[in-house]
C-alpha cells in the first residue's frame, strides 16, 4: 500500500497559542479594571475612552473573540490536521486567518474605546469590521473544508462534526444579525427595529454563546480530553445523540433572554420549551467527557492538565444546568437584569472556556516544543488559585443577584416599595463587588503564572518545527451505504452531506421564530401616539449608544407590580418601532430609563452627567463631564435621517431639510430651561466670560442633545402625565 509523507503545520498553532495568552491577559485586565470601577466609579475620571460604558464591550469582545477565539483556532488547527491525516489545505489561508483575526481584534481595541459601537451585545463592532470578520471566517471555512476534501482519514471523528457546525452556524448568525445600513465609515443603523431587532439580536447573542463558546470547545473536549487521559471517548453513540440534539435545540433558545419583555408570548414560550430541553444534550456531553476519564483518576490527581479539564467540564455542566433553569419564567422573573446573570455567564467563561483553554495549552506546548513543562508545581498553583478565583468571583455575584431581586420586589404592608430609591439596592451589594474584584485578581494571577511558566518552557526548548507524519491516501469507494453500514456511519465519511444536514438542523428553529416576527405585522401592534425622534433626539440617542449607557441601564419595564410601581407603565411592543437598534439592555446597574422622560428637570440631568455624586453621594455611576465640554457634531444629521427613512421611519423631506433649524430651536429651549437653575446659569456666565471669543455656546454641546433624548424617553404613551411633570419641574 502506498504511504505518503507530509508535515503537520505546527507554526500556525504556535501563533494562535501566543495570541491566546496575550489577548487573554489583556481581556482579563480590562475586566478587572471594570470590576474596580464599581468600587471607584471615577477611577478613570475625565478620560472618555477609558469610561466604563466604552470599556465594557471591549472586555466582552476581548475575552470572547480574542482569548477564546484564538484558543479555538489553535485547537482546531492542531486537531483537524491529525484527525484528517492531512496538512491544512493552504498555508497562505492559514496565515490570512491568523493575521486577519489579529487585525480585527486590534480594530476592536481601537474603535470600541473611541465610542464606535452598534450597542448590540457581542456584536458591537461596526460594519467595516463586520465585513472583515465575514471575510476571515470564509477563509477559515475554505481552509477547513479544503482539508476535509484532501484528507487521508475516511472517518470524520466527532470533533470534526462540532467544528463543521460551528463554521456554518456562526456564519449564518453573524451575517443576519449584522445586517445594517451604513451612514458613514464607522456608523450604521440596524435594519431591524425594536422587537424584531431584539429577537434577531438574542437569536444571535444566545447562539454566539452556543456556537462560538460551546460547540467548538466541545469538539476540543472530544479531542484533547481523550488525548490527555490516553483513554477512548466513553460513548460513541452518546456523542451522536449529543451532537445532533444540541445543534438542533440550541438555535431555538434565544428568546429566553427576552422573557416578560415586549416580544410576543408565542416566541417567548418557544424559547422556554427548547431551553429546558437543552439540559439533556448538554449533560449528555458533560457525562461523556467526564466518563472518558474512567480509569484515569489517579492521573487526574497528579496531572494539572487533566485537573483543568475536569473543572472545565464540570463548569460546563453547571452552566448548562443553570441556563435552562434561568429560562423558566418564574426564575427569570427574579434573575433577569440582576448580578445573578453575571455569575452565570462567568462560570461558563472562566471555568468552561478558560480552564479548557489552559488545560489544552498546558498539553500542547510541551508536545509541540518536544520538551517538558518547566514547572508542574506552578501549573498546579495556577489551577488552585484559578479555581479559588472562580469561586470567589461567582458566589458573591449570586448573593448580589439574589439580594437585588428581593430588594427590587419588596413591598410594605401599605403596598409601597420598601426600597423606592434604586441606590439602596446598590449600596447593599458593595461588599460583593469587593469580593468579585478579589476573585478576578486571583484568576489573573493564575493566568500570569501560566504565561511565565510557558515562556520559560518555550525558551528552554527552542523553536517549533513542523511535524513529519505519514498515511495512506484515501481511496475512492462507492457513495452508497455498504451492507450493514448504519446511516450515521455512512454520514461520517460524507462531509458535504454532513454539512448540509447540520445546516438544515440549525436553520429550522431560526426560520420558525424569526420569519413570522419580521413579516407578520400583527405581532408588533402600532401605537398612534408613537412618533419618530426629533433630529436632536436622534443625535442624543447616538450619543447614548456611543457612551455605552445601555450596558448599565435597561429600557424595558416588565409587567410586574414592582417594576410598574418603580418605573411606570410596562413596555409595549409598539413603542419601539422606530428604534434602530433596540436598547432594552441586559443588566441593571442603574434604574430602568424607559419612562425617565419628564421625571427630572433638564438641570438635574446636566448635573447628573457632569458629577453623579453631586446628585446622589453613594452613586457608582462614573462622571461624563466631557459631554458638557465637547462640541456636538451635527454635520451628518440629515444623512442619518435619510438612512432612517430607508429603514421605514417616516421622516418627511421637510423634516430632513429643516433638521438644523429644528435642532437649534430645541437646543435653545433646553438651554433656557438649564438657566432656570441659578447655579448652572452662574457657571455658564463665568465660563463664557473666561473663554471670551473661544466660548462654545451651550446649545452646541453634546450634553444638550443627550438631555433631549433622555427627556423624550417614554413620553409617547404618557403625554398628559409628562406635560404635567415638565410644568411642575419648571
Amino acid at each position: 500500500m502506498e504511504v505518503q509523507q507530509f508535515y503537520y503545520d505546527n507554526k500556525i498553532v504556535r501563533n494562535f497559542i501566543y495570541a491566546t495568552m496575550l489577548w487573554g491577559i489583556v481581556g482579563f485586565l480590562v475586566g478587572l479594571l471594570l470590576a474596580l470601577m464599581f468600587l471607584f466609579p471615577n477611577l478613570t475620571d475625565g478620560i472618555s475612552w477609558l469610561s466604563f460604558g466604552r470599556l465594557r464591550p471591549l472586555h466582552t469582545n476581548a475575552v470572547i473573540f480574542a482569548f477564546v477565539g484564538n484558543a479555538m483556532f489553535a485547537g482546531v488547527y492542531y486537531s483537524t490536521q491529525r484527525l484528517l491525516k492531512a496538512r491544512m489545505f493552504n498555508d497562505t489561508l492559514s496565515k490570512i486567518n491568523f493575521w486577519g483575526w489579529q487585525l480585527i481584534i486590534v480594530a476592536a481595541a481601537i474603535t470600541l474605546p473611541l465610542g464606535y459601537t452598534t450597542s448590540k451585545e457581542y456584536a458591537e463592532l461596526e460594519w467595516p469590521i463586520d465585513i472583515a470578520i465575514t471575510l476571515v471566517w470564509v477563509v477559515f471555512a475554505i481552509n477547513f473544508i479544503g482539508t476535509m476534501l484532501k484528507r487521508r482519514q475516511r472517518h470524520l471523528y466527532v470533533a470534526i462534526w462540532f467544528y463543521l457546525a460551528t463554521i456554518v452556524t456562526v456564519a449564518v448568525l453573524h451575517i443576519f444579525n449584522s445586517l445594517e445600513l451604513p451612514v458613514n465609515a464607522l456608523k450604521s443603523y440596524s435594519v431591524y427595529a425594536g422587537v424584531q431587532d431584539a429577537l434577531v439580536q438574542w437569536w444571535y447573542g444566545h447562539n454566539a454563546v452556543a456556537f462560538f463558546l460551546t460547540t467548538p470547545f466541545l469538539g476540543l473536549m472530544y479531542y484533547f480530553v481523550p488525548k490527555a487521559a490516553n483513554r477512548p471517548v466513553y460513548s460513541y453513540r452518546l456523542s451522536i445523540v449529543h451532537f445532533w440534539s444540541l445543534i438542533f435545540i440550541y438555535i431555538w433558545a434565544g428568546p429566553h433572554h427576552l422573557l416578560y419583555s415586549s416580544l410576543p408570548d408565542w416566541a417567548q414560550n418557544l424559547g422556554v420549551a427548547f431551553s429546558v430541553m437543552l439540559i439533556a444534550p448538554s449533560w449528555g456531553g458533560m457525562i461523556n467527557g467526564l466518563l472518558t476519564l474512567r480509569g484515569a483518576w489517579d492521573k487526574v490527581r497528579t496531572d494539572p492538565t487533566l485537573k483543568f479539564m475536569v473543572v472545565a467540564i464540570t463548569g460546563y455542566g453547571m452552566a448548562t444546568f443553570e441556563g435552562p433553569m434561568l429560562s423558566l419564567k418564574n426564575v427569570n422573573a427574579i434573575a433577569h437584569f440582576s448580578d445573578w446573570i453575571i455569575a452565570h455567564v462567568h462560570v461558563g467563561a472562566l471555568a468552561w472556556n478558560g480552564f479548557l483553554t489552559f488545560g489544552m495549552i498546558y498539553w500542547l506546548v510541551p508536545k509541540m516544543f518536544k520538551t517538558r513543562l518547566a514547572s508542574t508545581g506552578l501549573a498546579n498553583f495556577h489551577f488552585w488559585i484559578g479555581t479559588l478565583g472562580i469561586i470567589l468571583y461567582a458566589l458573591p455575584m449570586y448573593v448580589a443577584g439574589f439580594t437585588q431581586a428581593l430588594m427590587w420586589k419588596e413591598f410594605t404592608p401599605l403596598g409601597t416599595l420598601v426600597y423606592a430609591n434604586f441606590i439602596e439596592t446598590v449600596t447593599q451589594i458593595m461588599p460583593m463587588y469587593w469580593m468579585r474584584a478579589i476573585g478576578g485578581s486571583m484568576y489573573i494571577i493564575g493566568a500570569c503564572v501560566m504565561v511565565y511558566n510557558l515562556v520559560v518552557t518555550i525558551k528552554a526548548a527552542g523553536s517549533v518545527e513542523d511535524e513529519l507524519a505519514e498515511a495512506a491516501p484515501l481511496t475512492r469507494v462507492s457513495a452508497k451505504r455498504t451492507v450493514g453500514e448504519t446511516f450515521h456511519t455512512w454520514l461520517e465519511r460524507k462531509p458535504i452531506q454532513l454539512t448540509i444536514l447540520a445546516t438544515v438542523a440549525i436553520l429550522i428553529g431560526g426560520i420558525i421564530q424569526i420569519v413570522p416576527t419580521l413579516l407578520v405585522k400583527s405581532n408588533i401592534p402600532t401605537i398612534t401616539s408613537v412618533t419618530p425622534y426629533t433630529p436632536l433626539e436622534l443625535e442624543g440617542r447616538d450619543l447614548y449608544i456611543r457612551e455605552g449607557c445601555v450596558g448599565c441601564h435597561s429600557q424595558m419595564v416588565r409587567p410586574f407590580r414592582s417594576e410598574v410601581a418603580r418605573y411606570g407603565e410596562y413596555a409595549k411592543a409598539g413603542e419601539f418601532v422606530y428604534d434602530h437598534p433596540f436598547l432594552w439592555g441586559s443588566k441593571r446597574t442603574g434604574p430602568d430609563l424607559l419612562r425617565v422622560g419628564g421625571k427630572y428637570t433638564d438641570s438635574w440631568h446636566f448635573k447628573h452627567m457632569y458629577a453623579p455624586q453631586s446628585i446622589e453621594e453613594k452613586s457608582i455611576m462614573p462622571a461624563y463631564a466631557w459631554l458638557t465640554r465637547n462640541k456636538h457634531d451635527r454635520n451628518e444629521t440629515e444623512s442619518k435621517m435619510k438612512a432612517m427613512v430607508s429603514l421605514g421611519v417616516p421622516y418627511s423631506d421637510a423634516d430632513i431639510s429643516g433638521a438644523q433649524e429644528s435642532m437649534a430651536k430645541q437646543a435653545a429651549e433646553i438651554v433656557e430651561r438649564l438657566k432656570e437653575d441659578s447655579d448652572l446659569k452662574r457657571s455658564f456666565e463665568e465660563n463664557e466670560k473666561a473663554a471670551g471669543a473661544d466660548y462654545l455656546p451651550m446649545e452646541d454641546r453634546e450634553i444638550v442633545a443627550l438631555i433631549a433624548y433622555l427627556q423624550r424617553l417614554g413620553t409617547d404613551i404618557k403625554v398628559k402625565e409628562t406635560e404635567e411633570l415638565l410644568s411642575e419641574n419648571k
